[in-house]
C-alpha cells in the first residue's frame, strides 16, 4: 500500500466486469487476504492522530480539575475517582457526538466523515424507538424539536460535568478532590434514558452498555469504595461477556480478516499464513484459530485474576496482559474503527485495577454493585440466547463475528427515492463512492472490496446466497447490493455493525417516506446465531409488501465454504 494511494487489485477491468457477482468477489477476496482493504498509510496515520487528540483531550480534562495536581503530575491523579468519572463522561461525549466508533473512511464515511450530531440536532431525521408500542410518548419515527433539544441537553450536561471540580474530601474513597456532584450523574443518566427510549440509535452511539453502566456505578460514591468496585465489575462483565460471545465457530474468521487488514503487518507472505491455503482456501488457518482461542482465554480468564488479586506481581501480570490485549486490537486499526474504546479500556485497567488493587468485592458496603453486575450480566446472557431481541452492543458480542446483519437490494429508482425522500446529511453509499473515486466504474473496485470484507465473515456467505432468493423473479442486474450498515449510515447518521438498526423497523420508516413500489427494495435480514443453536434465522422483506420468506441457514455450512461461495444450502420455513 502507498502513502497516499490505495493498493487495489490488479485486474483486467473489462474482463472482470463480465463475471457474476461471485466471480467478481473472488479476486477481491484474494487481494484482501494479502493486503486487506489496502487503505493508504496516510489514512491510518489520520486515525493515529485522532487517537492522539482524544488522549490529549482526556489528559486536559483530568489535569484541569482542582485539587489533583497539574498536567505533568500523572502519578498523582491517574487513580483519582473524579478523574475516572470525567474520562468516562468525556468518552461518552466523544462517542455520542460521532467522533468515535464508525468515524471516517474506514467505516465508509467519506463526505462528511461523521453523522450523529449533524443528524440528531436536526428535526425531521429518522429515529428508531426500541418499544414504540409499549412505552408512552415514543411512537413515530420522525425526530421532533423536543428530541433535538434532549440531545443538545445531554451534550451540555456532559460538557458541564467534565469541566466541573469535585465535591471535596472523601476519606472513604481516599480523595481530597471528591467526586462529581450527584445531580450531574443523574442528569446524564436521565437524559440518556429518555433519549434511548425515543431513539435507540442515540443510546447505542453513546455506548450506553459501557459508559452508561459505569455512570450508574458513580451513583454509589457515597457508599465508601462501592463506586470503585462497581466500576471494576462492569469492566469484568464487558471482558467476560465479550469472551463468552466468541465461543462459536465465527470468531476465527474475524481474526484472519482483521490480521490481513492490519497496517502493522506489511508482509504479504505473513498475512497469507492466516488462511488455510492461500489462494484457493481462504478459510481461517491454524494461526488464526490459535490466536482466536488464546485471545478468548485471555479475555475470559485474566479479568478474574484482576478482580480477585490484591496487588503485587499477579495483578501486574494480569494488567499487562489486558493492556497488550487492547493494544493489539488498537494497532490493527479494525474496520468500524472502535479505537478510543480500546484506549479507554487500557486506562480503566490502569486507573481501577492498578490504582486500587486492594479494593475488591469483599469490601462492599452495600449490595448495589452486585445488583449492577447482575443486570449487566443478565443483558449479556439474554443477548447471546436471544440475539434478535438484544443489540450486539449491550449483548457484548464485540468482534465475535456473530452479528445481526442485512443486505439491501436496491433498484436505481429506489436509490433516487431514498435520496429525495429523507432528511439526511450524507448521500447514498454508491453516490459517495462515485464522488470519492471519480466515476461509477472506479467505484466498483472499493464496492466489491466491501463485499469481500463481508464475505470473509461467515454471515457474508449467507447474505449473498439469500440475495439471489430476495431478487428471484427479477433481473439481478437491475439491483445494487448495499450493506445495511451503509443504509443506516445515510438514513440514521450512525452505524457500527448492528443489524438491529437495519431491520423491518427502518424498512417501514423508509417506505413511509419514499413509497417504494413492489420489487424496488428487497432486504435480506439475517439474525445472529444464538449461542446454544447452530443456525441463523433469516427473513426476506419487500419494502412495499412485507416479509415474503423466512427460514434458516446452518452455521456448519457457512464455515466450510469460501468467501465467494453464494450457493449455501437454505432451509425455508420453521
Amino acid at each position: 500500500m502507498g502513502f497516499w494511494k490505495q493498493d487495489v487489485p490488479a485486474i483486467d477491468f473489462e474482463e472482470w466486469n463480465k463475471g457474476t457477482r461471485a466471480e467478481k468477489i473472488e479476486p477481491m477476496a484474494r487481494h484482501w487476504a494479502e493486503v486487506g482493504f489496502g487503505a493508504p498509510v496516510a489514512l491510518h496515520l489520520f486515525y493515529v492522530v485522532k487517537i492522539g487528540l482524544y488522549v490529549l483531550g482526556a489528559w486536559l480534562v483530568a489535569a484541569t480539575t482542582a485539587d489533583i495536581g497539574g498536567f505533568t503530575d500523572i502519578a498523582g491523579w491517574y487513580d483519582e475517582p473524579i478523574v475516572f468519572e470525567k474520562i468516562v463522561l468525556y468518552t461518552m461525549l466523544f462517542e455520542v457526538i460521532g467522533l468515535g466508533c464508525g468515524f471516517g473512511p474506514l467505516n465508509n464515511r467519506f463526505l462528511p466523515p461523521m453523522g450523529s450530531i449533524l443528524y440528531w440536532l436536526r428535526p425531521g431525521t429518522i429515529r428508531l424507538p426500541p418499544w414504540p408500542n409499549r412505552v408512552p410518548l415514543t411512537a413515530g419515527t420522525a425526530r421532533t424539536p423536543v428530541d433535538a433539544l434532549l440531545y443538545a441537553a445531554l451534550l451540555i450536561v456532559l460538557a458541564v460535568a467534565i469541566c466541573s471540580d469535585g465535591t471535596g474530601p472523601m476519606p472513604a474513597l481516599g480523595t481530597a478532590a471528591g467526586v462529581l456532584p450527584t445531580w450531574q450523574i443523574w442528569g446524564v443518566l436521565g437524559l440518556l434514558a429518555v433519549l434511548g427510549l425515543r431513539d435507540k440509535v442515540v443510546f447505542l452511539a453513546a455506548r450506553g452498555e459501557v459508559y452508561g453502566a459505569l455512570t450508574v456505578a458513580f451513583l454509589f460514591a457515597g457508599y465508601g469504595v462501592d463506586m470503585i468496585i462497581a466500576a471494576k465489575l462492569v469492566c469484568v462483565v464487558i471482558w467476560m461477556g465479550a469472551a463468552t460471545s466468541k465461543l462459536t465457530k465465527h470468531f476465527p474468521f474475524v481474526i484472519s480478516t482483521m490480521m490481513s487488514n492490519n497496517p502493522v503487518l506489511r508482509s504479504r507472505s505473513v498475512k497469507r499464513k492466516f488462511f488455510e491455503r492461500f489462494p484457493d482456501d481462504l478459510r481461517p488457518g491454524r494461526r488464526s484459530r490459535v490466536i482466536a482461542h488464546l485471545s478468548t482465554a485471555v479475555e475470559g480468564l485474566v479479568p478474574l485474576v484482576l478482580l480477585c488479586t490484591h496487588g503485587g506481581l499477579p495483578t501486574a501480570i494480569a494488567a499487562a496482559a489486558m493492556i497488550c490485549f487492547h493494544f493489539a486490537i488498537l494497532s490493527s486499526i479494525p474496520m468500524g474503527v472502535p479505537l478510543e474504546w480500546n484506549v479507554f479500556m487500557i486506562f480503566a485497567v490502569v486507573s481501577l485495577f492498578l490504582g486500587h488493587p486492594r479494593v475488591g468485592p469483599t469490601d462492599l458496603d452495600t449490595p448495589l454493585p452486585i445488583l449492577l453486575f447482575a443486570v449487566s450480566a443478565g443483558v449479556v446472557v439474554a443477548g447471546n440466547l436471544f440475539p434478535r431481541k438484544v443489540s450486539f452492543l449491550p449483548g457484548m458480542r464485540y468482534y465475535a463475528g456473530n452479528w445481526d446483519t442485512s443486505l439491501w437490494c436496491l433498484t436505481e429508482s429506489a436509490n433516487e427515492k431514498i435520496a429525495n425522500g429523507i432528511v439526511a446529511i450524507a448521500s447514498m453509499p454508491a453516490a459517495q463512492l462515485e464522488r470519492f473515486y471519480g466515476s461509477k466504474e472506479a467505484a466498483q473496485i472499493p464496492m466489491f472490496m466491501g463485499y469481500a470484507f463481508r464475505a470473509f465473515n461467515t454471515h457474508g456467505r449467507a447474505l449473498f446466497t439469500l440475495a439471489h432468493r430476495a431478487m428471484a423473479g427479477h433481473d439481478e442486474d437491475q439491483y445494487t447490493l448495499t450493506d445495511g450498515e451503509r443504509i443506516v449510515s445515510t438514513a440514521l447518521g450512525w452505524n457500527f455493525g448492528d443489524g438491529h438498526m437495519s431491520d423491518e423497523q427502518l424498512v417501514a420508516a423508509l417506505q413511509q417516506r419514499c413509497g417504494f413500489e413492489p420489487g424496488e427494495v428487497r432486504v435480506v435480514v439475517l439474525d445472529a446465531q444464538p449461542i446454544h443453536r447452530g443456525r441463523q434465522r433469516y427473513r426476506l422483506v419487500d419494502a412495499a409488501t412485507g416479509e415474503f420468506e423466512h427460514g434458516y441457514v446452518e452455521v456448519a455450512d457457512m464455515v466450510t465454504r469460501q468467501p465467494w461461495d453464494d450457493m449455501l444450502p437454505v432451509h425455508v420455513g420453521d
